[in-house]
């Protein structure tokens, strides 16, 4: 199993890449094993802020339907196009072109009380 050490991750499965003030999210390698093939993702939530740790879309497996988590605060500015029609991405590219949301984040020092990669890995063991 993957588990980019340029990245940091969430508890609840959830991968965190900081650029500057702007964030790619997505879903880590080892939710989307759990979850089994991902046949919807339903995020429509452009324009609004959320909160730390609250829910901003969620994604639809043949086994279940999962939420999906905000690490940071901030502003969604953009949800991955791609996904509506491929929503396939998040098994097959899930830290490349499966990426869910681009977050502007209030606070990047956020980012600071996440798990590293090597947190994460013994976290899902």
């Amino acid at each position: 199993m993957n588990f980019p050490s340029n990245l940091r991750y969430t508890k609840d499965h959830e991968w965190i890449l900081l650029e500057g003030n702007v964030a790619t999210i997505g879903i880590t390698e080892f939710a989307q094993s759990e979850l089994g093939d991902i046949v919807f993702c339903d995020i429509n939530s452009v324009g609004k802020s959320f909160a730390t740790g609250e829910i901003f879309g969620s994604v639809e497996a043949v086994k279940t339907v999962s939420d999906l988590f905000l690490p940071v605060a901030g502003t969604i500015a953009e949800v991955n196009a791609a996904l509506e029609k491929n929503p396939e991405l998040v098994n097959n590219e899930p830290y490349t072109g499966g990426w869910m949301v681009k977050v502007t984040v209030d606070n990047p020092a956020e980012i600071d009380a996440l798990l590293s990669a090597a947190d994460y890995e013994a976290l899902v063991g």
